[in-house]
């Protein structure tokens, strides 16, 4: 069983996502000898977004139609992630930013190293508040992870990994891909939203049995 992944890392439901879809998995491989593998790939809620982003207030308060509005949402994404064993910390995060160098480092690191790294930059970002846009909050996580290595931030700064990430971006384009967590089971089924686990289980099973 093969999944690919498209997220952002400033998504919340995509943290969610991400969540609900690991206890899948460990519900699959409670119930089956299958292996299950996932591939993350790069998407932009707002590639245009400057590079140094803009103020959360003031993107989500747009987006939302207002302050109020906003609020509801943030509570809703609150408790919804609580239910599952995710902290949001909205009142730390004060920067909207462009996600592209965040998704070019993913890109630079080893395959196997790319989902624990989505991981902790949704976690600096929705918890500590980390500015992502940042090469300094960057190499930060990369010292977190244990992968900053001598070459990485002069890659880093040198543009490597944007023609994986607009590999990516492309590649959701075609499919058709409007909004994330965004889910492909076997090159074949696809789910978009936030599911619960046992949803995305049942459909684990559907794709295995050609359902």
């Amino acid at each position: 069983m093969h999944i690919d992944v498209y997220s952002d890392v400033v998504c919340p439901w995509c943290r969610i996502g991400k969540q609900n879809l690991l206890r899948a998995i460990e519900l699959w491989k409670e119930r089956n000898d299958e292996p299950v593998t996932v591939t993350y790939h790069a998407y932009q809620l707002d590639p245009n977004l400057p590079e140094e982003g803009r103020a959360f207030d003031e993107v989500m308060m747009r987006k939302m139609g207002g302050r109020e509005s906003m609020k509801r949402a943030m509570d809703q994404v609150t408790r919804a992630g609580a239910a599952v064993g995710v902290t949001f910390r909205f009142d730390q995060v004060s920067r909207m930013p462009n996600t592209r160098l965040a998704h070019r480092f993913i890109a630079l690191l080893p395959e196997e190293r790319r989902a624990d790294a989505v991981e902790e930059l949704f976690r600096a970002y929705f918890e500590d508040g980390a500015d992502v846009a940042q090469l300094d909050a960057i190499m930060s996580i990369a010292e977190q992870l244990g992968v900053n290595t001598p070459d990485l931030e002069k890659r880093l700064m040198s543009g490597e990994g944007g023609q994986a990430v607009d590999a990516d971006l492309r590649k959701a384009q075609q499919i058709g891909i409007t909004g994330v967590p965004f889910f492909i089971f076997n090159n074949r089924y696809a789910l978009s939203g936030a599911y619960p686990a046992e949803e995305l289980l049942g459909l684990m099973g559907g794709v295995n049995t050609g359902v």
